[in-house]
């Protein structure tokens, strides 16, 4: 493992951790595509391989602010919301923007995570972790969205297997 700052997300297991040096940080369940592993735009999948964190969005929002096009829309999350719009695909307390580096692969052309919007973020509480059921994404529940937050850097290597 490489010193520093290290994050790994296990799609078989659902599961993803933090490390700092030979330190795990965070261990935490997730939710990553309904759709299974896949590079492809418009699959909806969650992208295999090497990555880094992009770009940190959602720095002093409230916990449960709602995101769209990764802009806080002002409203905060209730059962109400989900009501209205079941089938809408909640972005929830903050984004972490993950950017390809592997050419061919995850990055550029057809297949670039940054350009198919892949985050890891937070999304309603009562949503299952464990369970694959996002839209390409990385779920986590908004508590662990925030911690996780608060301790990476922009910069920090993301490695998503299989």
């Amino acid at each position: 493992m490489p010193k520093g700052e290290l994050i790994e997300i296990s799609i078989s297991k659902q599961q993803l951790r933090y490390y700092r040096g030979d330190q795990t940080v965070m261990d935490v369940a997730v939710a990553t595509a309904s759709n299974g592993s896949g590079e492809q735009s418009g699959s909806e999948c969650t992208p295999r391989g090497q990555h880094y964190i992009r770009a940190k969005i959602g720095a002093g929002c409230p916990v449960d602010s709602v995101f769209i096009g990764r802009r806080p829309t002002g409203e905060i999350y209730q059962q109400a919301l989900k009501q209205q719009s079941p089938e809408r695909d909640w972005i929830l307390s903050r984004i972490l923007w993950l950017c390809g580096t592997e050419p061919g692969k995850n990055r550029l052309g057809k297949v670039d995570t940054m350009r198919r919007y892949i985050y890891i973020h937070g999304c309603p509480d009562q949503d299952p972790m464990g369970i694959p059921s996002s839209h390409g994404c990385i779920k986590m529940r908004n508590a662990d969205v925030l911690k996780l937050f608060d301790l990476v850097n922009v910069g920090t290597y993301v490695y998503i297997t299989e």
